[in-house]
């Protein structure tokens, strides 16, 4: 087994190596303390006949008053909840979240997808109140997608239109300070691809409150972009002219009335910006050096990799949606096509249920490891009702050393106690997840788990519960 936890392409790759294209949907929103819609259905495209192969889910202002905020941390708040409700049906995971006071960032997987992502980690830094309240800052889910290296960090920055450097300086210091387990990819410029967006909360300066109002009224937002702070700083620094921002052919997303499409209309009258934003950062190309030292032979190995398994990026769609008026901030959507040549092309473990499953005997899983992988003690194998949600939302799992059986050289089982088995059955799947790479490695195929032939001659119905069970019963009325 490996012992390096870092990401290594699969060997015995055909020569040929050729491209796929994967569907990213992204929302950022500051949601101002509100609680969520009952449909987020429009936010989410649902009704596109493009379905997104990853979602990425970014909000700022979360409301994070003590009673809710503690509840938060031992429940799923009110929009991680709407989110989970929403895409898990369709076959989407919860692959990761993070949650730093009112910054949240969730990333959504198709399950298929789920054995290579691969290597997740969560961090946050705060640059709110002296640093020590998470009343601003930036929350990060990175992980290894296929192979690739890929960072995805949600900011909510300094308000105010004088701060606008402060803003650049926040950024620098996320960017600077937030670090990774992973000798690979240590910081978020190591990435091969870093998506940063959020409440960016960079204003429109110069012009006056009447000449923005009217480039909103006429749509001619372009007359605007030359005043727009993050855009005049891209001239300026370095970091920023790496990374690539669609054109902002919306209308300014901040501030409105609440429950209205209407411009701040207080006594302050705000004047209308493109607050919330979506960019992306390609990491640039290693360029050639003439001293040969630790970091040049890091840099040749990246650019083999680059050149040997090629990632582009295409926005597809850039905009807001306009529907929305529980917040003072119209949420931006940004759809994106990423191009890439798989570094993986077998999960690192296969697995099924062997023979009949029921709550009326222990049932067999029998797993096959395919490719070295830091294996631990701490692996276990979950069973699944087939739209799950998230990593912890098994009926029951069993650790991968307990009662391990050599089956044949290369086959191992473990059993599954049929005390957790649920009795009214139902489709399922099972997981094995690997503590050290702490994400899913291996999905069996959907498997019918047979009712208890057991229960329903002794009339148990529906006293015993499972998991599934009550799944199962609420689903019948």
């Amino acid at each position: 087994m490996m012992e390096e936890n870092e990401e290594q392409p699969d060997d015995h790759q055909p020569l040929e190596k050729e491209s796929e294209r994967f569907r990213l949907h992204m929302v950022t929103w500051n949601v101002a303390t509100a609680d969520p819609p009952d449909d987020v259905a429009s936010l989410l495209h649902l009704n596109s006949p493009k379905t997104p192969d990853l979602y990425v889910i970014g909000l700022q202002e979360v409301y994070s008053g003590p009673v809710r905020f503690v509840s938060d941390m031992i429940f799923d708040d009110p929009w991680s909840q709407l989110f989970i409700s929403t895409l898990a049906p369709l076959n989407y995971i919860k692959v990761s979240s993070i949650r730093m006071q009112g910054l949240l960032l969730l990333f959504f997987s198709k399950l298929e997808h789920v054995p290579f992502i691969r290597d997740i980690q969560a961090t946050y830094t705060r640059t709110g109140i002296f640093g020590y309240w998470g009343n601003k800052g930036g929350v990060s889910v990175r992980l290894s997608f296929y192979g690739h290296m890929l960072c995805f960090l949600n900011c909510h920055l300094a308000a105010h239109m004088k701060y606008a450097n402060e803003r650049m300086d926040e950024f620098e210091h996320i960017m600077d300070t937030q670090t990774f387990d992973c000798k690979k990819a240590p910081r978020i410029i190591d990435h091969r691809l870093v998506f940063w967006f959020g409440d960016l909360n960079f204003r429109i300066q110069d012009h006056g409150m009447h000449f923005v109002r009217s480039c909103i009224n006429n749509q001619t937002y372009n007359l605007l972009w030359s005043h727009d702070q993050l855009i005049m700083l891209k001239k300026k620094k370095q970091l920023l002219q790496e990374f690539e921002e669609g054109p902002l052919d919306f209308q300014p997303t901040y501030k409105f009335d609440l429950n209205s499409d209407t411009y701040d209309s207080s006594g302050k009258k705000r004047k209308p910006a493109w607050t919330d934003r979506i960019l992306w950062r390609v990491r640039p190309k290693s360029q050639p050096n003439d001293e040969q030292d630790e970091n040049d032979v890091k840099e040749k190995k990246q650019q083999k990799e680059e050149e040997e398994y090629p990632l582009k990026v295409r926005q597809d769609l850039y905009t807001s949606n306009m529907e929305f008026r529980i917040s003072d901030h119209k949420p931006v959507i940004g759809i994106f096509t990423l191009e890439l040549t798989k570094m993986h092309q077998t999960p690192l473990v296969s697995l099924h249920a062997e023979g009949d499953w029921s709550a009326d005997i222990d049932s067999i899983v029998l797993y096959n490891p395919l490719q070295p992988f830091p294996s631990s003690t701490w692996d276990w194998i979950g069973l699944y009702k087939v739209g799950f949600s998230s990593v912890s939302d098994y009926i029951t799992y069993t650790w991968v050393k307990d009662d391990e059986v050599a089956f044949n050289n290369e086959m191992m089982q473990v059993f599954m106690g049929k005390e957790e088995i649920p009795v009214r059955g139902g489709e399922c799947v099972l997981c094995y997840y690997s503590s050290n790479l702490r994400c899913i490695i291996g999905i069996s195929e959907p498997f019918k788990v047979q009712e208890s032939k057991v229960a329903v001659a002794e009339g148990l119905f529906p006293e015993r519960i499972s998991g599934l069970d009550r799944i199962a019963r609420s689903e019948d009325f």
